[in-house]
């Protein structure tokens, strides 16, 4: 080898290791990275930005009530198809991919358990299965779980998350709009609480029925709440809307939801209002 001559090194390329998938989320807010189990156990709140997550229903319901005590009612209840809809596909087949996809047989779970032992009647909707559409068997299942609260003399919550009525039911869902509000107004009749709590989103044909007739609204953070979208808003009355005038905090600014409590929170902050509204008239908890 010459002495100045270069000498000769082998290229060595190292593959980067692919990241699996799955195991991961980042917080659209702060851009933070979360281990995914640790943002299951702190129920889909972002622990620094507190940005909320989509959570199931099963998994909030096991977030919320006292270990052991929660026993689902009316899982039989399923969805017809009444008007024998088509579009790309024929409305049972729709069905079948929603179970497949959410592991549940419709968009509500319904059930009784307690909170901090006080015993509740409780409709926790689920926006994985079809958006969280309200047909028949969701009106079915909800107003049975009003309707239970009346026969045991127990307060009734429920957590809505839907994108409003379902199409392919026509009339059928938005006949369960008025189904429920009257079996809300016999609870009222009762003297018995009625907690709604809106998440993201809450939309539609939900929205103008139980989902704002409550004792007590509540809405978690950041949760959109409307009727319309703010699209189909400005295209009708032909104005510049207010900016985030369908989120809970404009909403609660303008009296719609009484109170914004943290997923976190939720559970004390139902027990709170429960003793103040039902124990102290009923201080016997139902068993």
């Amino acid at each position: 080898m010459s002495l100045f001559s270069k000498p000769k090194y082998s290229t060595v390329v190292v593959k980067k290791k692919d990241i699996p998938k799955g195991l991961w989320t980042k917080c659209p807010i702060s851009g933070e990275v979360i281990f995914n189990k640790e943002l299951e156990a702190n129920l889909m709140v972002v622990p620094k930005s507190g940005y909320h997550f989509p959570i199931g229903a099963r998994a909030r319901i096991a977030g919320l009530f006292d270990e052991g005590t929660f026993e689902e009612q009316d899982a039989t209840v399923r969805s017809a198809d009444p008007l024998q809809f088509v579009d790309s596909q024929p409305y049972p087949e729709r069905i079948k991919k929603y179970e497949r996809d959410s592991g549940l047989t419709e968009a509500v779970v319904c059930g009784t358990g307690k909170i901090h032992g006080i015993k509740v009647s409780v409709a926790v909707m689920d926006f994985r299965f079809c958006g969280g559409a309200m047909g028949s068997a969701v009106g079915e299942k909800i107003t049975r779980a009003i309707e239970r609260a009346l026969e045991l003399k127990i307060p009734c919550i429920i957590f809505s998350a839907s994108g409003g009525a379902r199409m392919q039911e026509g009339i059928f869902s938005l006949m369960q709009m008025a189904k429920t509000s009257a079996a809300l107004g016999r609870l009222s009749d009762a003297g018995l609480p009625y907690i709604s709590v809106l998440t993201h989103p809450t939309m539609g044909g939900v929205t103008a029925s139980f989902a704002v007739l409550g004792d007590v609204n509540i809405a978690e953070p950041g949760a959109l709440i409307g009727f319309a979208g703010a699209r189909v808003i400005k295209d009708t009355v032909k104005q510049t809307l207010p900016p985030g005038f369908q989120t809970a905090e404009f909403l609660q600014t303008h009296g719609l939801v009484d109170r914004i409590v943290n997923r976190l929170e939720m559970r004390d902050e139902l027990r709170d209002i429960l003793s103040a509204l039902h124990l102290r008239k009923a201080p016997a908890v139902a068993k």
